[in-house]
């Protein structure tokens, strides 16, 4: 029984002995990652490392914007076309502006006149200025000219049209700040007149 044992051992180191020295010998020609699994997960790290590297330089990397590049001449245009402009002469357009003659040019209206120096809007557009030689009449057109003479003491002023009003009965003429002191009627306030219309 002791010899079959002792065969069995020496059979089995042997048999140990011959593998490591065949293991040796044997040399692989194929890829890294086919002959050795250590270098094959080396070489899979490396590739995903390369990856995250582009990945992340895509994410960093700023936008640069090309700055538009206008021409001279265009630019000479434009700058010719606001010059053309004038405020000046829009002025004069507007205060040579034309009304229409109104139908009761000629005739001469009674009634009583009033007079209002409170700041507010004026029908016929813009601000009330009660330093302006303006009227308010109900029915007359916007820049028609009338004289309105005080009963009282015969004095006279010319006025433009350019609101609308008074809206109390027996009132024919509602005359600015200024016009009304020039005919003296600031301390009574309202008085007998006679309007005539120009044009």
């Amino acid at each position: 029984m002791r010899t079959i044992i002792v065969a069995l051992v020496s059979l089995v180191t042997f048999a140990m002995i011959g593998a490591g020295t065949a293991s040796a010998g044997w040399k692989c020609n194929g890829p890294s990652y086919a002959c050795n699994s250590n270098s094959y997960s080396a070489v899979k790290k490396a590739r995903a490392y390369k990856k995250k590297r582009v990945y992340k330089k895509k994410r960093t990397a700023k936008k640069v914007y090309k700055k538009k590049r206008y021409s001279k001449k265009g630019y000479r245009k434009s700058k010719k076309r606001y010059t053309k402009r004038s405020y000046k002469k829009r002025s004069k357009k507007y205060a040579k502006r034309k009304y229409k003659k109104s139908r009761y040019a000629g005739r001469t209206l009674y009634g009583k006149a009033s007079f209002y120096w409170q700041p507010q809007r004026v029908a016929s557009g813009g601000w009330f200025n009660p330093n302006a030689m303006t009227a308010a009449h109900k029915s007359l057109r916007f820049g028609t000219r009338v004289r309105v003479t005080n009963k009282y003491n015969g004095r006279s002023v010319t006025v433009r049209i350019n609101d609308r009003g008074p809206y109390i009965k027996g009132r024919i003429i509602d005359l600015s700040k200024a016009a009304a002191y020039k005919i003296g009627m600031q301390h009574k306030g309202v008085v007998p007149v006679t309007v005539k219309v120009l044009n």
